[in-house]
């Protein structure tokens, strides 16, 4: 059975320390374990009720109310509340239960739902990619297990290529082919495969090479094909040459195509260095790329 500090135990709830602390003395809310040093430390159940509980509160239920509901009560009113709430933070939080008790109907259910209230482009913006940068940080400092982040980004993933399949590309002037890849050693697609999803929703032909794509194999495909426009995201320093060399290369040997580059490295660049290349620094941008491409008003949404 997996234990949790009351750091841990903070950084999934969102609650303060000193907050638990005065819940448990004041209100009996939860009863920690203690170590022979008399540190607290808590169970999986008692983790998944205090994510019920910071769930309950900041929707507006006093914690004194709280404290008198049966555990059954406070979890009949999460769900009415994960369904009823279509706030942003109320989903996140939503999703951040489901990912601690491994529920994957439960996330399919509030994903599904919020899909049909906002819609998948939208839902994926201003829900999924902000709760899957709440992960990754969690992950980071070790407060969740890496069980936690493989299961939500698969159940993630499934979601974006099913999205991705069920989507028609209707030609157009402006239908353009893009050439979609990660770097090599770069192994993390989510955000590639809703650029995928995105350009194809705009009706343009994709050819998606995927995560950790050696530079040796994009030359031999710049001989086959002959893209309108790459697309790649760098979120880590590489390995054997300066990022700056990197897209030297790429921008030498797809000189007649438009260069699109994000990512946590990738915004960094100065694309001012090269003439086809455009660094997209916000989704913002990213959007206005899209739209530009086929002829569009940016339409940014919140």
């Amino acid at each position: 059975m997996t234990t949790y500090s009351i750091k841990e135990l903070a950084a999934l709830s969102g609650i303060k320390p000193h907050t638990i602390r005065i819940w448990e003395q004041r209100y009996g809310i939860i009863e920690p374990d203690r170590t022979e040093t008399n540190i607290r430390t808590y169970s999986d159940e008692q983790l998944r009720f205090i994510l019920n509980v910071s769930f309950l509160n900041n929707n507006g239920y006093k914690i004194s109310a709280i404290a008198k509901m049966k555990p059954e009560d406070v979890v009949e009113q999460v769900n009415r509340l994960s369904h009823s709430n279509f706030e942003y933070e109320t989903q996140i939080q939503a999703l951040n239960i489901a990912m601690v008790e491994l529920d994957e109907k439960r996330f399919e259910k509030i994903i599904s739902t919020n899909i049909i209230q906002y819609g998948f482009e939208h839902t994926m913006i201003n829900i999924i990619f902000p709760f899957m940068d709440q992960v990754g940080r969690l992950w980071v400092t070790g407060a969740i297990n890496p069980a936690h982040e493989h299961f939500i980004t698969n159940l993630v993933r499934q979601k974006l290529i099913v999205a991705i399949d069920g989507t028609i590309v209707n030609e157009n002037e402006n239908t353009k082919t893009i050439l979609l890849f990660l770097p090599e050693n770069e192994n993390h697609e989510l955000g590639l495969l809703f650029t995928y999803y995105m350009f194809k929703k705009r009706n343009h032909h994709v050819v998606y090479l995927g995560a950790s794509v050696p530079y040796a194999d994009l030359k031999v495909i710049s001989k086959i094909q002959k893209p309108d426009a790459l697309f790649t995201i760098m979120t880590l320093k590489q390995m054997d040459q300066s990022e700056e060399d990197y897209v030297d290369n790429l921008s030498k040997q797809f000189a007649d195509c438009k260069i699109f580059v994000t990512g946590l490295v990738g915004k960094q660049l100065d694309e001012n260095r090269w003439g086809n290349v455009h660094v997209l620094t916000t989704m913002e941008d990213s959007l206005k790329l899209l739209d530009k491409m086929n002829g569009l008003e940016t339409k940014v949404i919140n």
